[in-house]
């Protein structure tokens, strides 16, 4: 019987075929207190578990095919971190020898503690990494129980293959349905071909979404009870678009989304090809097209479609899961004359961390926060950590010595912070002058994420260079909406009038002063928005490097003059949507 799914859509395209299950990796854990002459072999059951999946995890590292997505890499040594990590080995070892704990309800407890630390967390993307936390956990004690990997072993062909004008070739497509997927199994699918994932869990910023992203293959996240509805060898499709999953799809059903697929294909090939068209609109104006980056890595993909540069380099992932060890200055500078070499000349744009004392970064804060979004974050953090943020500040400054970059601020509302933060950056000037250290000189941005910002432009712009537009931000802190409260999530409106004349004044303000106006948030990688944004003036976009081609498509059948007064209509409109749609 046919019937649907749904969830959340991540990565686009239609994938057919069949499916092939990953079983949950949930492990259930034996709770019971041990006597104190046992506390040290608990605490080497503990060592030899973690050090098994240390091995496991490197030796799929050192055989990673040529071909893998870089997140993938990223993501491993994300998980060898949170193994290697000894604040949280410490932490679990507490629990064994002050509450006498079996190792794996000392491990439990802690990853509990953690989790509640992460789903407090403002940024959706750290709020997702709980999963890599949860996954290291759950690796550890199926070594402890003896356990391997929970993987489904893929079924013969099955006959309706032919239904998909497949013939008798070997290459049936496969479809991985998964609880959650970590990035160990991700790579160890590789080896196979898959046409889509489908997970019950995750977000838009998932590691399975940034790699489905990556790989350029339909994926679906968040289906709920997905893995316990379909079984093994169902045909499913996957609309990438629509975020939707049909389980049994009947004849005709099959013959419109293998129509709709092979659309899509032929569209894929056609975006292909404008890798290196100049995005120059039919009147003939110049568009930035910028990438958004996580790791240095990452700077392949950018290039790979014809990325002028990175229009946002998040530097939090390195601060991530250090439970207390911060980053130093040689590590930060690694990773940022990676990524600056990485894009061969072409400029790239570092924003200060992004997390502050609601993230688990350390456990030095003890407070709660009831609201994390209105909280010590961002510049805020690093105004109030100034040796972290001089460190950070050293780092960058240093990579400009290997490149164009651009340092960017993030959250900045009073001229207090504005103030602050130019000293910080020269005393960071001045510090590496008295090492005799080498750095670069570097252009000062700030981000417009908060409405406070975007009514002060010309107090920022008398300060920076450029301005650059957050509009996740810039929505959730105008209309007073908190994305992960699904039970306001659908006010988040990004066509709001209130959203739209801020991010227009920013643009036409910046346009007046001469000083270049880019948006890096979700709307910019959105091409349904690419026309009104152009009608606004904007000449500058940074998204994730799978958008960049279909929102060049959009700036190459454009007509700015044409869309100027189109624009100004939807700006003036109560209901700014309906507009949009025409």
């Amino acid at each position: 019987m046919t019937f649907s799914i749904h969830g959340l859509p991540v990565a686009r395209g239609i994938a057919i075929g069949r499916a092939v299950l990953v079983a949950s990796s949930r492990v259930d854990v034996a709770h019971y207190f041990i006597e104190p002459d046992q506390i040290k072999a608990e605490i080497e059951r503990l060592r030899v578990a973690r050090n098994a999946v240390i091995d496991e995890l490197q030796r799929l590292q050192a055989t990673m095919p040529r071909d893998a997505p870089p997140e993938l890499a990223a993501m491993l040594d994300v998980h060898l971190m949170l193994l290697q990590d000894e604040a949280l080995a410490y932490e679990i070892r507490r629990w064994i020898k002050e509450r006498l704990y079996n190792a794996e309800w000392a491990l439990v407890s802690q990853l509990e503690v953690l989790v509640r630390q992460f789903d407090e967390m403002e940024d959706p993307y750290l709020r997702e990494r709980k999963a890599d936390l949860e996954q290291v956990v759950e690796r550890v004690l199926l070594h402890m129980k003896g356990a391997a990997t929970p993987v489904a072993a893929p079924p013969p062909r099955p006959a309706r293959q032919h239904e998909l004008g497949l013939g008798d070739t070997q290459d049936v497509p496969l479809v991985l349905v998964a609880h959650d997927l970590s990035p160990a199994d991700m790579l160890q699918f590789k080896k196979s071909v898959f046409a889509g994932f489908v997970t019950d869990v995750g977000g838009k910023t998932s590691h399975t979404a940034i790699v489905a992203r990556s790989m350029d293959i339909p994926a679906v996240v968040g289906a709920r009870s997905a893995s316990h509805l379909v079984r093994q060898d169902d045909w499913v499709i996957i609309d990438g678009d629509a975020g939707v999953m049909i389980v049994d799809p009947s004849p005709i059903i099959l013959a419109e989304y293998g129509f709709k697929q092979r659309q899509g294909e032929l569209e894929r090939g056609r975006l292909a090809r404008l890798k290196n068209t100049p995005a120059v609109t039919l009147d003939g104006q110049r568009v930035e097209l910028l990438a958004n980056i996580e790791q240095p890595a990452d700077t392949a993909l950018a290039l790979g479609v014809g990325a002028v540069g990175v229009g946002l380099f998040r530097s939090e992932f390195l601060f991530m899961g250090r439970e207390g060890k911060l980053p130093d200055e040689e590590e930060q500078y690694a990773a940022y004359r990676a990524a600056v070499e990485g894009m061969m000349g072409l400029p790239v744009t570092i924003r200060t961390i992004d997390i502050g004392a609601d993230k688990p970064l350390d456990d030095r804060r003890a407070d709660t926060h009831l609201n994390p979004a209105l909280g010590l974050r961002a510049i805020r953090w690093s105004l109030a950590e100034p040796a972290m943020f001089l460190t950070q500040l050293r780092a960058i400054l240093r990579a400009a010595a290997h490149g164009r970059v651009h340092l960017l601020v993030p959250m900045l509302a009073h001229a207090s912070e504005i103030r602050q933060t130019l000293e910080m950056i020269d005393k960071a000037r001045a510090q590496l002058d008295q090492r005799g250290q080498v750095h670069g000189p570097v252009t000062l941005g700030a981000m417009i994420e908060v409405p406070a910002a975007a009514l002060s432009l010309r107090l920022f712009l008398r300060h920076f260079d450029f301005l650059s537009v957050g509009t996740n931000d810039l929505i959730q802190y105008t209309l007073a909406i908190d994305r992960a409260d699904e039970s306001v999530a659908h006010l988040y409106d990004q066509l709001h009038p209130a959203v739209l004349r801020l991010l227009a004044d920013t643009i036409a303000e910046g346009a007046r002063q001469g000083k270049p106006v880019s948006v890096c948030g979700e709307m910019a990688g959105d091409p349904t928005m690419t026309r009104l944004l152009l009608g606004l003036g904007l000449r500058s976009f940074s998204m994730h490097p799978s958008q960049i081609l279909a929102v060049k498509q959009e700036i190459l059948r454009a007509d700015t003059d044409k869309l100027t007064a189109w624009a100004q209509s939807v700006l003036d409109s109560d209901e700014p949507a309906a507009l949009l749609a025409v």
